[in-house]
């Protein structure tokens, strides 16, 4: 089954599936916003835009009605368009992002930074003020084994363990990678297998419905496992990523089952237009 990178499926004209927010209690039936929880975004494809002004952009979509944000790690992603952020302190991203009305509880980090500066950005995550430290990938080669993505995951256990004595728990996000199957089993499965359950909760990359599975059906298999989600919707006439609710995700289905999988946040993950088309359908989604 062909995989679909993070970088080519940001490209378009959305972006596909979407961590930090609030663990507001989950809301009673019909209220607006997804269980209850604010409406969050990804940073990563409108990094060039905060690139050049970080606050600016913060503000920009702050007014749209977002609440909470997820951050991209900037010194492990300065080569992929966060460079001008490594400047700032944790301290000061942070003052930014409230300042803007924002909240920040969440993190994308890179796997070589987690394995090679942990207690440096452990640091700067508590200074953020970040309940969640999430792991984007761990950059295996298409060649990778079985073995390798165990041996991968083992790695992160042990990581996770130091970031739980932190009081942050670990995250890991998921992309098509995951979503092949080797000798018969599918790798994804096999993460849930090798992951400490209690060190590690995970993403759920909903753009995966791209490539025909749904992020229902593993929030049902796996209760309890899960952080938070990354969203964007999909047109099968079109064969492309498009705003949340106008596709064929089952988004009542989907937010009913992240219930079960724990989910205690959500991100929006599109560039700017999406992002907006996006908002309104989420607000109003009476689950």
């Amino acid at each position: 089954m062909r995989t679909i990178s993070r970088r080519r499926f940001l490209g378009g004209a959305t972006l596909g599936a979407a961590a930090a927010g609030g663990l507001a209690p989950l809301a009673p039936a019909l209220r607006a916003d997804p269980l209850g929880l604010p409406i969050g975004f990804q940073v990563y494809p409108v990094r060039d835009a905060l690139a050049q002004n970080f606050a600016g952009t913060l503000r920009q979509i702050a007014a749209i009605g977002y609440r909470t944000v997820e951050m991209c790690s900037p010194p492990g992603y300065e080569k992929s368009g966060f460079g001008p952020l490594v400047k700032l302190t944790a301290a000061e991203i942070r003052r930014t992002i409230e300042d803007a009305g924002l909240r920040c509880e969440s993190c994308h980090y890179q796997f070589r930074e987690l394995k090679e500066n942990l207690d440096e950005r452990i640091a700067f995550a508590r200074e953020l003020g970040l309940k969640q430290m999430v792991l984007s990938t761990f950059g295996l080669k298409p060649e990778a084994t079985m073995a390798d993505w165990a041996r991968a995951a083992g790695e992160l256990n042990r990581i996770a363990g130091q970031i739980q004595k932190a009081g942050i728990q670990t995250g890991f996000h998921n992309h098509n990678f995951e979503f092949k199957e080797i000798d018969g089993t599918l790798v994804y499965d096999k993460l849930m297998s090798e992951f400490d359950a209690k060190l590690v909760k995970m993403q759920f990359q909903v753009a995966v419905i791209s490539i025909g599975y749904e992020a229902a059906a593993f929030l049902t298999k796996y209760p309890g496992r899960f952080l938070s989600l990354h969203l964007a919707d999909w047109s099968a006439a079109e064969k492309k990523p498009v705003p949340v609710g106008s596709g064929v995700v089952d988004w009542k289905k989907l937010f009913a089952a992240a219930q079960k999988g724990g989910v205690s946040n959500y991100f929006v993950e599109m560039n700017l237009d999406a992002m907006k088309a996006s908002y309104p359908y989420l607000h109003e989604l009476k689950v």
